[in-house]
């Protein structure tokens, strides 16, 4: 896929999950007005919107509907959002940008901060509920598991537990397979559901997202690295201050940059079932390994 093309599609699908969530989050002019400016603030600072557009995007490789995945597409977004805000507060990484902006606990109070956080987990479920979908269900429960004790939220306890601690390339790859790891490869597994996709075909893309998050994960502690807080938005060597583990901890600079290519280059191999229909996931591989930001 050319590049301009590529761009122009990944510019076109968070133009239409923007739009999308703005419905959900609009602006109240009732008392409870105050957690939507919260919310907003958050969901609105940045970032790649890369859930959504995976989830849209396997979706629409298994010949569904953009219309009836967006719910699910937008909540995987609050899902992240409420993730990244909670990440932030003092209890946990104690953060103070977030995509070159304060974090919701600085704009607005660790209070406000944990409601928004909460706000928007419930208001993804809320959104997801909605859907008239047949497949909506199983769809929600995929990205409820991915984003519970048993995904996310185990992924997170573990790593925090590891925090100062000596561990192995297994345990790492054991924990970023569930904090970052499951809500990318839920967002694949539920539009690929949503699209109403064979077992195979949901297979080939749980398969695709397993090693993307493995790439993109490397390719993020590298950036802690050898990025720039312009570049990315918030402080440069956190994780090496909060005592954390990471890839280039423990296996090096060089030997990440090679597991991040070897990683996107198994990514790229599960979608060759799909021919044509996944160059642009096999382009937005690329674009998100080699990314800067």
């Amino acid at each position: 896929m050319k590049t301009d093309e590529f761009e122009s599609r990944l510019a076109a699908l968070a133009e239409r999950t923007n739009g999308a969530l703005a419905g959900y989050l609009r602006e109240r002019d009732n008392p409870q007005a105050k957690i939507y400016e919260a919310m907003s603030y958050s969901v609105f600072a940045g970032g790649k919107r890369l859930r959504p557009v995976l989830l849209l995007e396997s979706c629409a490789v298994c010949g569904g509907s953009e219309e009836e995945a967006m719910p699910f597409a937008c909540a995987m977004e609050m899902i992240h959002t409420y993730s990244l805000i909670h990440d932030d507060l003092p209890a946990m990484d104690n953060d103070e940008l977030r995509r070159g902006r304060p974090t919701s606990h600085i704009k607005f109070g660790e209070a406000t901060a944990i409601l928004a956080g909460d706000a928007l987990l419930n208001k993804a479920f809320e959104a997801m509920a909605s859907s008239k979908s047949k497949n909506a269900l199983r769809a929600m429960s995929i990205i409820a598991e991915a984003s519970g004790t048993e995904g996310m939220i185990g992924g997170q306890i573990v790593d925090m537990e590891s925090e100062g601690r000596e561990i192995d390339i297994n345990a790492l790859e054991y924990i970023h397979s569930l904090k970052t790891g499951a809500i990318i490869r839920s967002s694949c597994a539920a539009g690929a559901v949503i699209g109403g996709g064979s077992e195979g075909d949901i297979a080939a893309l749980c398969t695709f997202a397993e090693n993307l998050g493995i790439a993109f994960q490397i390719r993020d502690d590298i950036l802690d690295v050898t990025g720039t807080e312009e570049e990315l938005g918030k402080p440069i060597g956190s994780d090496s201050k909060q005592g954390k583990n990471t890839y280039v901890k423990l296996v090096g600079l060089d030997r990440s940059r090679e597991l991040v290519s070897r990683y996107s280059g198994y990514a790229k191999t599960a979608l060759e079932p799909f021919g044509e229909r996944a160059e642009f996931l096999a382009a937005l591989t690329d674009h998100l390994t080699g990314r800067n930001s």
